[in-house]
């Protein structure tokens, strides 16, 4: 089924973990007179080019990224509980003043277009987006990994439940069961694809369950488990949220925030700063690699190795109940701070592969609300999850592609069906599929 955009009202789409909650304060009897000026009917209406049809059915290109917006135009500030992007922003002139129409087309639209000429080599000539499975709407899915030879994608819940979930693509229309791992994995948050075994970032700290946070294997023809790393030096991580396998070093790179703590799916308070660490499974060495950002979240690598992308998503829970040096009770919630950084950074990889610098930010994610899940694609560009769907931007950062789904996407990989042309998104409430010709890198 074609899928148009739905703007869906669900828990926040980009945390790796747990629920935003921020209270909108308005004075009685008080409004700002922009705002206030969107109650009137504008006396004229015309067709402004802001926004056309393009490339495909359902696709729309937006005029030189919408740099220039008729006045008077208002968009709310995103507050992690909604699902938001472009089509949020409004128009009314009121008062004899015209208002644009063509950025209705945003609302309806499946991609929504940047750059049209790159726009035609990102999608091919029939993409689409189909909404393809139903899952819980409360909760976070996260961790999809494609296993090639299996033909099957494994992703997970983020709950007390110990069971995850399987796509399997061998069948047509494909089919959604459940397994649990043998011995089970409590809140596997991240999830990568290396040498016939699945590596996952582990966020769940559990006495019940007898796990801390750290990094686990799974045995996808076997659903055997097996645990690598679980403390730093005694200390417990507070929780581990996405990584990467380095497929020249072996070397894992994963992310650690506070979320598992605020959302009370740890039950041990954080004794680690916040950071972004590389871990040897050879060895058994894990060595901090970065530790400026406040919630570092999703993590990727270029194809050539020349760099390493990583998320800060401070804005969802930069204002929550927790010190920045003392451990504080965490609360089932996360306060979202519009003005926090939702942002990625670009860093090279030096020193043979052991160590990032030259940290800059290359995108701040407005459209949406904080970038969770982030890929790159074979040819250098980024895709990162955030809202009702995924962005995709050059490696400088240059915004090309809205991908637009009706719920809050968390994660998502590619298949190698049509060699890597083929990505599935889950999130809260769905998982769907989108084809287009931008090529994910291969699974190894």
């Amino acid at each position: 089924m074609k899928m148009k955009h739905i703007i869906a009202s669900t828990l926040n789409a980009a945390l790796a973990l747990g629920v935003v909650v921020l209270q909108r304060r308005d004075v009685p009897g008080q409004q700002h007179p922009l705002i206030d000026s969107f109650h009137h009917s504008p006396d004229t209406v015309i067709e402004d080019g802001l926004v056309r049809t393009c490339i495909a059915p359902g696709v729309a290109c937006v005029d030189k990224h919408g740099a220039n917006l008729p006045y008077p135009f208002w968009r709310d500030s995103p507050n992690g509980t909604d699902a938001t992007n472009l089509a949020d922003i409004q128009f009314n002139g009121g008062r004899g003043e015209a208002r644009t129409t063509s950025w209705e087309q945003v609302e309806r639209a499946d991609f929504v277009i940047f750059n049209e000429e790159r726009g035609r080599k990102l999608l091919g000539d029939n993409p689409s987006v189909d909404f393809v499975f139903s899952v819980n709407p409360w909760a976070l899915h996260e961790a999809p990994t494609f296993v090639p030879g299996l033909n099957k994608i494994f992703f997970s819940e983020l709950s007390p439940m110990l069971e995850q979930f399987i796509i399997d693509l061998n069948v047509d229309p494909p089919t959604l069961s459940k397994f649990t791992a043998d011995p089970p994995i409590f809140v596997p948050n991240g999830g990568f694809y290396h040498d016939g075994l699945i590596y996952y970032s582990v966020a769940g700290s559990s006495d019940k369950h007898k796990q801390r946070p750290g990094i686990v294997t799974l045995d996808p023809r076997t659903n055997k488990s097996a645990t690598l790393l679980n403390n730093y030096y005694g200390l417990t991580f507070t929780d581990c949220d996405d990584l990467i396998v380095d497929p020249v070093t072996g070397f894992v790179w994963f992310t650690v925030p506070y979320y598992s703590w605020w959302l009370e799916v740890a039950d041990t308070a954080p004794q680690l700063k916040s950071a972004t660490y590389r871990f040897d499974p050879a060895t058994g060495s894990t060595v901090v690699v970065n530790d400026e950002m406040r919630s570092p979240n999703g993590i990727a690598m270029s194809p050539d190795r020349r760099h390493i992308y990583i998320t800060d998503t401070e804005a969802a829970g930069q204002s929550a109940p927790i010190s920045v040096d003392l451990p504080s009770p965490g609360i089932a919630g996360l306060l979202f701070n519009t003005t926090g950084k939702r942002t990625i950074y670009k860093f090279d990889l030096i020193d043979h592969g052991h160590a990032i610098a030259n940290k800059r930010p290359v995108h701040y994610d407005a459209i949406g609300t904080v970038p969770d899940g982030l890929k790159v694609a074979r040819n250098g560009w980024l895709v990162t999850a955030s809202g009702n769907g995924l962005s995709v931007m050059d490696e400088y950062g240059d915004m090309i592609a809205r991908v637009q789904t009706n719920f809050t996407v968390n994660n998502f990989i590619w298949s190698d069906t049509d060699d890597y042309r083929e990505v599935w998104m889950v999130g809260q409430g769905g998982v769907a599929r989108v084809k287009w010709d931008l090529q994910g890198q291969k699974a190894v």
